[in-house]
């Protein structure tokens, strides 16, 4: 898994290193964009029952060239009962930079890699608590564009990674760039 995470960060060093190239070889074009998925999320703690629910999610960023853009997250919303452990996602944040691959004129991959924070309320019989986990965060995804502003796109990150949790997520929605 940290092999993966590096990887990663290898790959989008590489895109902010050849954006730089391009450029220098093409003019500033600043894209703001908004977005809003439908976001199906999974949290597997160590020792306890996984989770598993849809959520919403919205993202928000700037695209500064083809190849690179800074991105945020806002999810919430979902919840699953197993084992008799509620669960509930209050909420995941977070920021990321994103190398981009475009593949022709309306077709293009990416890769996420940044810091979350996910929020989360879990109830057991007649107790209830909270939980709060920051960690580095990756993923990866597709968009195609419908029209000259709006995309359709799907990705799936790694928004949690420690020792006791895992919490993922595959989203799927739209995009709209100004």
């Amino acid at each position: 898994m940290k092999t993966l995470a590096i990887s990663s960060v290898s790959a989008l060093l590489t895109a902010g290193a050849l954006s730089a190239t391009a450029q220098a070889q093409q003019p500033m074009s600043i894209q703001p964009y908004i977005g809003g998925d439908a976001m199906f999320w999974e949290l597997n703690p160590d020792g306890g029952p996984t989770a598993e629910s849809t959520g919403l999610r919205l993202r928000g960023g700037v695209q500064f060239n083809d190849y690179f853009a800074v991105e945020g997250h806002l999810g919430t919303g979902g919840s699953d009962t197993n084992r008799g452990v509620e669960f509930e996602l209050d909420h995941v944040v977070g920021a990321y930079a994103k190398g981009i691959l475009p593949l022709g004129d309306q077709f293009r991959l990416y890769g996420l890699a940044g810091v979350s924070e996910m929020k989360g309320s879990f109830t057991v019989g007649p107790f209830e608590g909270s939980e709060r986990e920051t960690d580095f965060s990756y993923g990866a995804g597709a968009e195609f564009d419908l029209t000259s502003n709006l995309a359709v796109g799907a990705d799936y990150m790694r928004y949690l990674d420690q020792d006791d949790n895992t919490f993922d997520a595959a989203s799927v929605g739209l995009t709209y760039r100004f």
